[in-house]
């Protein structure tokens, strides 16, 4: 089982000044500091303290609890104890006004430092790979080895067009705290489904929250703020660009049906990551839902490799 470190995290929650948004009603936490902020995450015991943990990061809407499955499957195949966290403005870690690659690896390193672990293997999917790297690469000497789940460093297939029609969607939805869950889920189903597809839509709606005591709506991810960081998802190439590669054993698990890797920047990545391996599975975007069995022969293979 894992246990939740919400303790801190959701004090910072409680505590953080709340603003009624004028045209949702939804509640927004507010924190306007570009310090690492304290994120939450669930534990997965591991039976060797020898062995560095690994930390696993999720992707943009997603949270530590997308990674239960996984998580949960690799503690049974691996001695290391496993973290999955939640990224910043996301899942039950704190809202900032904050929200890129930079302030995300420093959150992951202070993570680390607050638990004395000093080196640590890291695994990150599409956001959250993005930000593995970044990490690795500012932190070399943190990083055992590092596992990314289809994302690449150098390009991206959505377009700004397309990520603020998904923000629009979510940003312009009213649900009134009189309605049950299942009321305003319905509500807030048909209201996305006008503007998105089937499957972009179930996964946004894993983030719809219902307060038990005052009854208002709100989004898990800071909607809000993720709208104005997807207009700068392409800096990470130029920032990055003053990073030195990380040349630990590195591996990239990919859908072959997903965009968001060609085989054609495979050279520029060893660039990067000179002692990186890639598999192609046969997948879309979610590589890890689905195609979980040769995914977790990937990750464990990889992770047990001396």
């Amino acid at each position: 089982m894992p246990l939740q470190g919400n303790f801190l995290s959701s004090l910072l929650a409680r505590t953080a000044a709340r603003k009624l948004h004028p045209t949702l009603g939804f509640l927004v936490q507010r924190s306007y500091s570009s310090e690492p902020v304290d994120l939450s995450f669930d534990v997965y015991p591991g039976e060797s303290p020898t062995k560095p943990p690994l930390v696993i990061l999720h992707g943009l809407f997603g949270s530590k609890q997308n990674w239960r499955g996984v998580s949960k499957a690799l503690e049974r195949t691996n001695p290391r104890k496993i973290y999955a966290i939640d990224a910043r403005n996301h899942g039950d870690s704190p809202h900032t006004q904050v929200h890129d690659s930079t302030s995300m690896s420093a959150d992951v390193r202070h993570f680390l430092e607050m638990r004395e672990q000093p080196i640590a293997a890291c695994l990150g999917h599409s956001m959250g790979g993005r930000t593995m790297m970044h990490f690795a690469r500012e932190n070399p000497k943190m990083v055992e080895r590092l596992i990314v789940a289809d994302i690449s460093p150098i390009a991206l297939p959505r377009s700004t067009k397309e990520m603020k029609l998904i923000f629009d969607a979510m940003l312009n939805l009213a649900i009134p705290s009189t309605l049950s869950m299942s009321e305003g889920r319905k509500l807030a189903r048909n209201h996305l489904m006008e503007e998105l597809d089937t499957g972009t839509v179930d996964f946004i709606m894993l983030n719809l929250r219902k307060n038990s005591e005052t009854g208002e709506f709100s989004w898990a991810c800071n909607a809000e703020v993720l709208s104005q960081f997807t207009g700068r998802i392409d800096e990470y190439l130029s920032k990055g660009d003053q990073l030195p590669p990380y040349t630990g054993p590195t591996t990239f698990i990919c859908g072959s049906r997903s965009p968001y890797m060609k085989e054609e920047h495979w050279p520029q990545i060893l660039e990067i990551f000179p002692n990186a391996e890639i598999h192609w599975l046969d997948a879309g975007h979610l590589v890890h839902f689905e195609r979980p069995h040769e995914f977790l022969q990937l990750v464990t293979e990889f992770l047990n490799r001396t």
